[in-house]
């Protein structure tokens, strides 16, 4: 599957003490997923871990990391924000 076909899901979870993550959810394995990871984390200065299928980034950044998506090359409609 093509980074336009791939349905993406981004949402936030609270972990231990409160600290919210950002999980992007739905990224093949064809999109480069580490490489994927490493531009988010710089592009919106937080740290984070790709793992079991999922990108984690420390906070609170779903628009942002949406933004990031689209650049990126994935379709718009395709991404869903919770």
């Amino acid at each position: 599957m093509a980074k336009e076909e791939a349905k993406i899901k981004i949402y936030t979870v609270r972990r231990r003490y409160g600290k919210k993550v950002t999980v992007i959810d739905g990224i093949e394995k064809n999109a480069e997923p580490k490489n994927l990871t490493k531009k988010l984390k710089r592009k919106l200065a937080c740290g984070g871990t790709f793992k079991d299928g999922k990108i984690e980034l420390q906070g609170e950044h779903r628009e942002r990391a949406k933004k990031v998506l689209i650049g990126s090359g994935f379709k718009e409609d395709k991404i869903e924000v919770e």
